[in-house]
């Protein structure tokens, strides 16, 4: 992979539009659940939730994407739309009274949910599921007029496990693949071409090593036409590329691998990256864009 320049892009939002590729934009990840693989719980509250996003944007995140359902690999667990939108619309609505300005997105697949949350005010449905697990949600979308980012899903969580495992060489023909149709379905619901990011997927339906060749090769995704989101954030495959092949390490002890494939993805072609840890990514972010600018 060359270092991709990026196509200037005007993303249009809910209320408003932004620019991509000149600078590269932090989505902060706030998970408002009991389970997530990484901070499950840690700010289920809605008052541990706005203080979390409120240190992200102090930090520099020009995004904050709020979620009510983890989609950590293996699970088997569904959220009802009710119990999700009970967890994140307190979170959105105290947010938006501490900032008004700020953007927020809403991660979520059931267009009950991303209703609630663009009414609430979030300015974009971020979907796993690239359209794939409800029918409802481009429709919904379409009459929101909202910003959407469509991730790769391969499969659902818990057939993650025992799914074939891809050839290095099959990984960026699926991902495209895919891509490509869930770009058709928000063509087909008349949603905005301008209004569409797409997301590769890192992890989802993955196995560990198949995140390489799509890392290695993320560039090949903007001949879709469309701006790019990377989610590399403590990811597994980071965890288990540091352990060497016994296992994965914690967690915690993922961010200066995230920090490196971060940068990678920056310097791949993605014009927004979704982290944890907002203040190392911002730093990183701004190094490589200075980077891209001297191409």
């Amino acid at each position: 992979m060359a270092f991709a320049r990026r196509t200037p892009f005007r993303w249009k939002l809910r209320s408003r539009s932004v620019d991509l590729g000149e600078r590269t934009l932090v989505m902060g990840v706030l998970n408002v659940t009991p389970d997530s693989f990484s901070d499950g719980g840690e700010f289920l509250s809605p008052e541990k939730a706005v203080a979390h996003a409120l240190r992200m944007l102090d930090e520099g995140a020009d995004l904050v994407d709020v979620g009510g359902e983890s989609t950590r690999p293996g699970t088997d667990q569904t959220v009802s739309a009710q119990q999700e939108q009970d967890r994140v619309l307190p979170a959105i609505e105290g947010i938006l009274r501490e900032r008004p300005e700020c953007m927020l997105s809403i991660d979520t697949y059931k267009a009950e949910t991303a209703r609630a949350a663009v009414n609430a005010g979030a300015e974009i449905v971020n979907d796993v599921s690239g359209f794939g697990w409800d029918r409802a949600l481009p429709a919904v979308c379409a009459e929101l007029g909202c910003g959407v980012v469509l991730m790769h899903t391969r499969g659902r969580p818990d057939d993650w496990g025992t799914q074939p495992r891809l050839a290095p060489e099959e990984v960026m023909s699926v991902v495209k693949a895919g891509l490509a149709q869930s770009l058709e379905a928000a063509r087909a619901a008349g949603i905005d071409h301008s209004s569409v990011v797409l997301d590769p997927g890192f992890g989802f339906g993955k196995a560990y090593d198949n995140n390489y060749p799509l890392l290695a090769h993320l560039d090949e995704l903007l001949i879709l036409g469309r701006p790019l989101l990377a989610g590399v954030s403590r990811k597994s495959f980071l965890g288990r590329t540091l352990a060497g092949g016994a296992g994965e390490v914690s967690v915690d002890a993922r961010q200066n691998a995230t920090l490196a494939a971060t940068t990678s993805a920056i310097l791949g072609g993605a014009s927004i990256v979704r982290v944890h840890e907002v203040r190392p990514a911002v730093e990183a972010a701004r190094i490589a864009d200075a980077i891209l600018k001297a191409l």
